[in-house]
């Protein structure tokens, strides 16, 4: 049988760990076989910010991509991010995935990196809904 360490939590006031608990449960005689960390969006939301598009402006070098100026975290610099979605513009909230995420397509990953895009710097990715 399989039970949630989240559905467990609804029910009894636990402080500690999913690994610690199975060990507990295990030495009362309630084997645990294994503990599985399940996701419902592949690499969780690892990464991905809630930011804002400051300012959007046309590449020089494209005529569909913009270079954005993005404001990832209340008080910090505004990161400029190269963008290829028609419908980016100023002053809207969008998903923004930072340096070092990991996304997934499929079974296939990649990790956003500091870029050049067509000679531009490119500090992260905005992401679309899908």
């Amino acid at each position: 049988m399989n039970i949630s360490y989240n559905w467990l939590k609804r029910y009894l006031n636990l402080t500690d760990d999913a690994q610690t608990v199975a060990k507990n449960l295990t030495s009362i005689g309630l084997e645990v076989g294994t503990v599985e960390k399940v996701q419902t969006i592949k690499g969780g939301l690892e990464g991905l910010v809630v930011a804002q598009v400051l300012t959007c402006e046309p590449h020089p070098n494209s005529d569909h991509l913009h270079i954005t100026q993005t404001l990832l975290h209340e008080g910090e610099e505004p990161v400029q991010i190269v963008c290829g979605a028609p419908n980016v513009a100023a002053g809207q909230k969008v998903i923004c995935a930072t340096l070092g995420t990991v996304l997934y397509s499929g079974d296939e990953s990649f990790t956003i990196k500091r870029s050049k895009i067509r000679g531009v710097e490119s500090l992260g990715m905005l992401c679309a809904e899908d």
